[in-house]
């Protein structure tokens, strides 16, 4: 299998990784010393309970989150992907108490791998803007 087949698959997974928190697969799929940064932490999270952390702390605040690939770009190194992050806002996030709105946001991610095909990198564009504007709390 070429690199960029291989890393499509992995994403493929990855999905799942997240929907689930399976943190056997997180551990599978995401490189130990992989650093990654929630609002919910000042300090770098690292490996895939560092990463299943990001997801821990969104379902505070949607207890329903799901992120379903819509498209994706692969090279050798890196995968782009572009999700729709769906959820109900039940909970309180960022301070805002629950509202009851359901959310549909699309954010994009650059996952980066090393040779061994784990994620030791996760650039996120901006999505929070559209989750606030999802639950109301900014136009």
């Amino acid at each position: 299998m070429d690199l960029i087949t291989r890393n499509k698959e992995l994403i493929k997974k990855f999905e799942t990784m997240i929907n689930t928190a399976d943190e056997k697969l997180a551990d599978e799929l995401v490189a130990s010393d992989a650093a990654f940064y929630t609002p919910a932490s000042p300090e770098a999270l690292y490996g895939g309970k560092g990463y299943l952390s990001v997801v821990y702390w969104m379902r505070k605040g949607f207890s329903d989150v799901q992120w379903h690939i819509t498209d994706m770009v692969a090279d050798e190194e890196k995968v782009a992907v572009k999700w729709d992050l769906t959820g109900t806002h039940d909970g309180e996030f960022l301070g805002i108490q629950p509202t009851g709105k359901k959310i549909k946001v699309c954010v994009m991610n650059f996952y980066y791998f090393n040779q061994d095909g784990k994620v030791t990198n996760d650039i996120a564009a901006e999505g929070m803007i559209g989750i606030l504007r999802g639950i109301g709390a900014m136009n």
